[in-house]
């Protein structure tokens, strides 16, 4: 791939970074930062692959899914790495499942990583804002005028996951009270 592709599929990652970081902090999920740690960043490394076939397989029929489930599985992450790390740290993939596989990962991760009643205000909120953010990235992506189903469209397509795996984490490290402070 040449220099000039991977620079316009990273000023697209920065691009859509800042505009979910911005609509995250519109809805008070999130406070301006991408909170993130190298815990959390190395399990999207390690689960990525496996992610992208699931995502794959279901985007034309799921695109808003494909993109939420990856803040899901963000969420998910950071909630066991603030709870307990060294039991969780070796959790495969396939542990954010749930009892229908990929195809119900949001609500495994409601109900049965963070404890929320799935018709809870707290669910609905999470929900709500993943879903926002789901279709903000669909919009971008499209006003890129990426050919769909092209190899740019399939690079295009890892980024937006990876961003909102991030994106993901870090609303759940906002939640749970953390942030960076300058020294």
């Amino acid at each position: 791939m040449d220099d000039s592709r991977i620079a316009t599929y990273d000023r697209f990652e920065a691009s859509l970074r800042r505009e979910l970081i911005k609509l995250c902090t519109e809805y008070e999920m999130m406070n301006g930062q991408l909170l993130h740690s190298d815990d959390i960043d190395a399990k999207w490394d390690e689960f990525a692959r496996d992610y992208m076939i699931d995502a794959v397989h279901e985007f034309n029929a799921y695109p808003e899914a494909s993109l939420a489930w990856a803040a899901f599985l963000g969420i998910g992450v950071a909630r066991h790495w603030d709870e307990d790390w060294r039991r969780h740290s070796s959790d495969k993939y396939v542990s954010y499942y749930g009892s229908r596989g990929y195809d119900d990962m949001d609500e495994h991760v409601l109900r049965d990583v963070l404890g929320y009643a799935l018709d809870s205000d707290k669910a609905k909120a999470i929900s709500s804002m993943l879903s926002r953010c789901a279709a903000l990235v669909l919009t971008l992506i499209r006003r890129e005028g990426f050919e769909s189903q092209s190899v740019e469209a399939y690079y295009v397509l890892i980024r937006s996951v990876k961003v909102m795996y991030q994106i993901g984490a870090s609303i759940e490290m906002f939640r749970l009270g953390y942030s960076f402070r300058p020294l």
